[in-house]
């Protein structure tokens, strides 16, 4: 833990990271703490409600780590975990860790394709999943030799392509012996969005979580204090839920709110804040701005968060504004990526934070803006956003892709392939994706700031910005709206919502191009899918004469 009083510059030159030679994440967050010791709230759907001590976590996880051993699995074996948020999703992964195996963890927004590709990338031998992901594991489980164990809950019964979670926990031991495993040791194989060709697999060890923890202090400003309760709405597949929000949280013994939710619903998230005394939450800014739309929260429900930290997409002065009218608390936003989470943080208690910004450094960690060769450039100079590899929060490597592996790194720096600048203080300004900056008439746009002008605008709810094809200018910019649902579409909001970017930012950066939308792409992290955004304009514009 970074010593409170410590001022910002004194922990960047006093810190460093202390990476124990022997160290397991499922030792760290469970097995350590009281037994009686309260560690998940889960609320269904249906709005019941089960509490899970970690000496019930630890007891189930034996049972499944003997389990899986019994079915062959063994220390660097890859076992994915295919749930939505609940307790079986953290006893699985920490069976995984305890037992020295890989957890791969699989959204259950993914289709057939997307699981088989993961799962046999991986080579994945054994797989926890529910009744209601069971068809997609079943439809390409022929086509994965590998994957010798289907583990089911609420099944009720052993099929004949699957085993029961319960029957086969309830005849397991609760004694298990936690593997000794290096901090070098493989703990986590967590594949990219996949923004440009098939995903890659980024294989994290076992002291990707001591990187986490101090940056994580800071950006839940000196968290923790007391046993203040942690939600994230976002998903557990995410290295952001995983590594921002519940390890963390375990790691210091503190309760993690799960919820259910079939879609998110901000009036839900609102009511779970007050009904659970939420004190500290990881909100991305999708979410954050579905919150935005529920019309004066503090009014209708009594909650009290004291910090709140957000990460994955770039914020704005109003959402920040928004958040302190709202919370009564300055949103931290961070930045990171799968690769390497938490490079960059916004602590308010800590140092002044800057509009537009995504923070500076993390204590301990080193970041710059480096060219395509890993020159580091100067405070201003436009160029990649890098993280220093030897970090203890860096991949190991792209799973079995080792020219994928070299391109990431330029020297001893790793390459986020944003595009950012930073000034003099060390404040960090994201500028876009390399893929996504937009070429028009000579000049190189980057879409966030332009999304971020046309989300103060009242009738916007969210926004896409990319650029799409023009004769003349290489590329014009062009916006893609989904309104809020009072608002009407017209062609003259169209006209009105240019002009409101080009009296804003600059005349060579209004849309000229603006398509109403009922809702924008998202990965299942819930980022913008812009390239989703170049796809439906080229085929409708090649469908019109």
């Amino acid at each position: 833990m970074i010593p409170r009083g410590l001022s910002y510059d004194e922990a960047m030159r006093r810190f460093r990271w202390p990476t124990p030679e022997r160290f397991n994440i499922g030792r760290a967050v469970c097995e350590r703490h009281p037994a009686g010791a309260l560690a998940l709230i889960v609320e269904n759907a249906d709005g019941s409600v089960r509490d899970w001590t970690f000496g019930q976590l630890l007891d189930a996880s034996s049972r499944l780590a003997n389990a899986l051993a019994a079915q062959g699995i063994r220390k660097g074996d890859r076992v994915a975990v295919f749930l939505s948020q609940g307790a079986e999703l953290t006893i699985s992964h920490i069976a995984g860790y305890r037992m020295g195996a890989v957890v791969l963890p699989l959204f259950t927004l993914f289709g057939e394709e997307a699981v088989e590709y993961r799962l046999a990338n991986a080579e994945a031998s054994a797989i926890v999943t529910d009744m209601a992901q069971l068809p997609k594991v079943l439809a390409v489980r022929a086509r994965l030799p590998g994957l010798k164990t289907v583990i089911v809950i609420g099944a009720g019964a052993h099929g004949r392509d699957f085993l029961d979670w319960n029957l086969l926990l309830a005849a397991a031991s609760d004694r298990f012996a936690t593997v000794d495993t290096l901090a070098e040791d493989p703990a986590l194989l967590i594949y990219t969005s996949g923004t440009t060709g098939q995903p890659k697999g980024a294989l994290h060890a076992h002291r990707m979580l001591l990187g986490a923890i101090p940056p994580v202090e800071q950006w839940l400003s000196h968290w923790p204090q007391g046993n203040e309760v942690m939600w994230t709405p976002a998903e557990w597949a995410w290295i952001a839920g995983l590594y921002d929000a519940l390890f963390p949280a375990w790691y210091y013994g503190t309760p993690v709110v799960a919820h259910r939710f079939a879609k998110f619903d901000p009036e839900r998230a609102f009511a779970l804040l007050a009904r659970h005394k939420v004190g500290v939450a990881f909100i991305p800014p999708t979410a954050l701005k579905l919150m935005r739309q529920v019309d004066r929260p503090y009014e209708r429900w009594s909650y009290d968060l004291r910090a709140i930290s957000t990460g994955g997409e770039a914020m704005g002065a109003e959402l920040l504004a928004w958040g302190r009218e709202t919370f009564g608390t300055t949103i931290s936003e961070g930045y990171g990526q799968t690769e390497m989470n938490l490079m960059l943080l916004n602590s308010p208690d800590w140092f002044e934070v800057r509009p537009g910004s995504c923070g500076r450094a993390c204590p301990g960690r080193k970041v710059a803006i480096v060219d395509e060769r890993g020159k580091v450039l100067l405070p201003g100079e436009e160029g990649q956003i890098a993280g220093w590899r030897h970090d203890p929060i860096v991949m190991l490597e792209y799973w079995r892709n080792p020219e994928a592996t070299a391109r990431k790194f330029a020297g001893d720096w790793l390459l986020t392939g944003d595009l950012g600048r930073m000034d003099a203080d060390g404040y960090v300004y994201f500028k876009s994706r390399d893929d996504d900056v937009i070429t028009s008439g000579g000049y190189r746009i980057g879409p966030g700031e332009i999304e971020e002008c046309l989300m103060k605008h009242p009738a916007v709810a969210m926004v896409g910005v990319v650029g799409v094809p023009d004769r003349v200018r290489t590329e014009i910019v062009k916006a893609f709206i989904q309104l809020r649902p009072e608002i009407a579409p017209t062609e003259a909001l169209k006209a009105q919502l240019a002009e409101h970017v080009k009296t804003r930012l600059a005349a060579h950066e209004y849309p000229r191009e603006v398509e109403f939308v009922p809702e924008l792409p998202l990965t299942t992290t819930g980022k913008i899918l812009r390239r989703e955004l170049r796809r439906l304009d080229a085929e409708r514009k090649a469908r019109t004469p």
